[in-house]
């Protein structure tokens, strides 16, 4: 009863949330005008997302208490950070080393006091990958490239918050798969706040979540593996694969794009309109249908990463199949005209 007090306060309070936000935050700085990379053409209130990162940083806490599972405060203390230095940027403008630096000390933070990503399991090989010191590297590596690829993905309507929506859903299964109480309700409480935040975010959106939201987003769900407390830590290699499977389509999607790049000889820091998203609704697809294609596929991949968790063998074998399948789609999609 409380776990669904919760969750139904979460969606409620997001909702109210933004809705008061885009009373009292029409300022001249927060204001998203369009330019030639954008993809809306009228000026839209942006940092919205401030809203998802106070209701879900209070219920993690909430959730904590709940469930009687210590709170990781490394990672509030480093969602914090990450939600601060990108409130800022939404506001100012600031430089890319500064978001850099205060995203690789947010990482450092989490990894300091939470460990770090220690062995992977591939799925179908049956092998498990123990990485040693390369664990810190690559889980320093991780955290910070998805807190901006997640950031380089929230584009357009509904897209971000989408997919926010299927990794919460996922994690909380997953938490529960692995007895894991607090990642069970704190996913479920990031799903419920997503999905209160799509309300007013669903083409044609009358706010965006800003770099506060989607950075917020990109940390949190690079830190799911390293929240676990308990019986989960027994399923260690499956960590790092269930964040990437969770999040699928934005980790190919800017991998892709910025792999693409490269071979182009093309500045990767600068901004641009290439990713795979981008190219499907400049070639005419509507928002709506660009975001629901995403999480669509999103749900399938999770869907199936579960089953392979659960009851391994062919499961095992479907997974490797759809995220192989979904990435040529897209990817095939976006491609096959010039835009």
């Amino acid at each position: 009863m409380k776990e669904s007090l919760l969750l139904g306060a979460a969606f409620l309070a997001t909702v109210g949330g933004v809705a008061i936000f885009r009373l009292v935050g029409r300022s001249a700085r927060l204001m998203d005008v369009p330019n030639e990379r954008s993809s809306h053409a009228e000026p839209k209130l942006r940092g919205g997302g401030i809203v998802i990162v106070l209701v879900c940083l209070v219920g993690y806490i909430t959730a904590s208490y709940l469930t009687g599972t210590p709170a990781r405060w490394s990672y509030v203390a480093g969602a914090f950070i990450v939600a601060s230095v990108s409130w800022l940027d939404d506001v100012y403008n600031l430089p890319a080393a500064v978001r850099f630096a205060a995203h690789g000390a947010a990482a450092a933070t989490l990894i300091w006091s939470s460990g770090t990503v220690d062995s992977v399991f591939l799925p179908v090989a049956g092998y498990t990958f123990e990485l040693g010191w390369l664990g810190t590297v690559g889980t320093f590596v991780w955290i910070v490239w998805l807190v901006n690829a997640y950031n380089f993905m929230d584009g357009i309507d509904g897209i971000a918050g989408g997919q926010a929506v299927v990794a919460g859903l996922a994690w909380g299964a997953f938490g529960y798969l692995t007895a894991e109480p607090l990642l069970h309700l704190f996913g479920l409480t990031v799903a419920f706040s997503s999905l209160g935040f799509l309300f007013h975010n669903w083409s044609p959106a009358a706010v965006f979540m800003g770099d506060v939201g989607s950075a917020f987003l990109g940390f949190t769900f690079a830190a799911m593996p390293l929240l676990i407390t308990g019986n989960g830590s027994s399923h260690g290699g499956w960590l790092f694969p269930a964040a990437v499977c969770f999040v699928w389509l934005f980790v190919f999607d800017a991998a892709f794009t910025f792999a693409r790049r490269v071979v182009k000889g093309e500045t990767v820091w600068k901004a641009h309109r290439q990713h795979l998203y981008q190219r499907l609704v400049i070639s005419g697809k509507p928002h709506r249908t660009v975001s629901l294609f995403y999480s669509a596929i999103a749900s399938i991949v999770a869907a199936a990463f579960l089953l392979a968790f659960d009851f391994r063998g062919i499961a095992e074998i479907l997974l490797l199949f759809l995220l192989v399948l979904s990435a040529v789609v897209v990817a095939a999609i976006a491609l096959r005209k010039k835009v």
